[in-house]
């Protein structure tokens, strides 16, 4: 099984930014942490700050991984481009947060990836992302 997890602005600072929301551990260690826990599973992890590229790596993934997680940061809420390219691919997608959207402020409470989502989980740290790989097995 082949799993991609991409994630979007911002979340190359886990580990400083905000560690009381976010978390002290940099995604790079959550993820060879994962990778311990799943040895069956071919995960791989792209994280990009740029648009464009999100939508290139899901492209790149949308039609030859067996699962997608993103997070796709800020741009869960702006980014209609991302919801599209959502739409577009045939692997299923979990979208996931780290905090809980929907106890956080108005504007983070729309998202335009949740439509084509197979499932959202929000709001339980970085296990977030376990739970997702939990879903694809």
């Amino acid at each position: 099984m082949k799993i991609m997890i991409i994630n979007g602005p911002n979340l190359n600072l886990l580990g400083v930014r905000e560690p009381e929301k976010y978390g002290k551990s940099t995604f790079e260690d959550y993820f060879n942490g994962l990778k311990a826990i799943f040895p069956q599973i071919q995960l791989e992890y792209f994280q990009s700050n740029v648009e464009g590229e999100l939508i290139n790596c899901l492209h790149r993934a949308g039609f030859s991984y067996d699962g997608i997680i993103l997070n796709a940061g800020g741009y869960t809420h702006t980014s209609i481009a991302i919801g599209d390219a959502v739409a577009a691919i045939q692997t299923p997608l979990i979208e996931v947060h780290i905090t809980n959207i929907w106890a956080r402020e108005d504007f983070r409470q729309q998202s335009f990836i949740s439509k084509n989502a197979a499932g959202i989980i929000s709001g339980f740290g970085l296990k977030s992302y376990e739970l997702a790989i939990h879903s694809f097995l």
